[in-house]
């Protein structure tokens, strides 16, 4: 799979540059985590609504097939970086998502850094509308904005969206300089044909306090949150997840069968309800239904086994 690496210095960034790849590890599989005691429903509704971190009055969004996606890589050797890249669009492939071709412009910007905050907070200075452009429904709040600057996480993330219409492509808000949002023919006191597509993602990888997990674990991490809006923040301790590897390093080698299924909900559910709580809501019923089928099957293959 070929996948452009984007050509960005460090020199043009103005910080001191690192590069340290490690070795991509077996396939491994760990068994997942059961939340003892709490049905598989109360579980999918739970973790939905707690990992989801949408802007403000916005249901959540996600990666459009009109757009594509477009990996790019900084500041890792170029063979770790092309491991990163391609393990990044080898995801969004089994999300239905098409790859941009070689030369394309990045939308999911990957940087590895040893200096994490300033190297955000530079970024940030410089292209303060890259981060939160001038629209509604672009981004999270300038609080959130200010904490992504100075987390002091392994991996940060930010999200940039775009509601537009799901009939056209349109865009559906007010944007300086542009034509009056388009309208749709679709849309009811419950539902609507506006939707908010995912536009940019930046994920900025601590190098130092990333050691500890694989390079393996550290790729589907950034795939994770580089397609959906996970809440930096949210508390997903006893939950099956790739989003836990930092504090537990043994919970999952990388995706794990609870993190595919919620990533397949978001991109499989239909989003028109007017309610962006209703909109969360038709994720964790997809990935009940989808979670559910897959125990029926997983229990119905093993009465099925003969006994030892």
């Amino acid at each position: 799979m070929r996948t452009r690496l984007l050509a960005i210095s460090l020199l043009a960034l103005g910080l001191p540059g690192i590069a340290a790849a490690q070795d991509r590890p077996d396939e491994t599989t760990v068994e997942d985590i059961v939340v003892l005691g709490t049905p598989l429903r109360e579980q999918v509704e739970t973790f939905a609504d707690t990992v989801v971190a949408p802007p403000h009055g916005r249901g959540p969004a996600r990666w459009s097939a009109r757009s594509g996606i477009c990996v790019g890589v900084v500041n890792l050797q170029r063979e770790a970086a092309q491991a990163m890249a391609d393990r990044v669009s080898e995801v969004a492939l089994e999300l239905g998502l098409p790859i941009g071709e070689p030369g394309c412009s990045p939308n999911v910007l990957i940087i590895a850094t040893d200096d994490a905050p300033t190297l955000t907070a530079a970024l940030v200075e410089r292209s303060p509308n890259a981060f939160k452009p001038p629209y509604s429904g672009s981004s999270r709040s300038r609080l959130q904005l200010r904490r992504f600057i100075e987390s002091d996480a392994p991996v940060r993330w930010w999200h940039v969206s775009l509601p537009v219409n799901s009939e056209t492509g349109g865009i559906a808000v007010r944007i300086p300089g542009y034509p009056p949002p388009t309208t749709g023919t679709m849309a009811s006191r419950l539902t609507t044909v506006i939707e908010n597509d995912l536009r940019r993602a930046y994920v900025i990888i601590d190098i130092d306090q990333a050691e500890g997990i694989t390079f393996q674990q550290l790729a589907d991490y950034v795939a994770m949150v580089a397609f959906a809006q996970i809440d930096p923040d949210a508390d997903l301790s006893g939950f099956p997840t790739i989003l836990n590897v930092f504090d537990n390093p043994t919970i999952a080698f990388g995706l794990t069968d609870w993190d595919q299924a919620y990533l397949g909900s978001l991109y499989g559910a239909e989003l028109n309800q007017r309610n962006p709580n209703a909109q969360s809501g038709a994720v964790a019923a997809l990935m009940f239904r989808e979670r559910n089928r897959d125990a029926a099957e997983a229990a119905a293959e093993e009465d099925a086994d003969p006994p030892e």
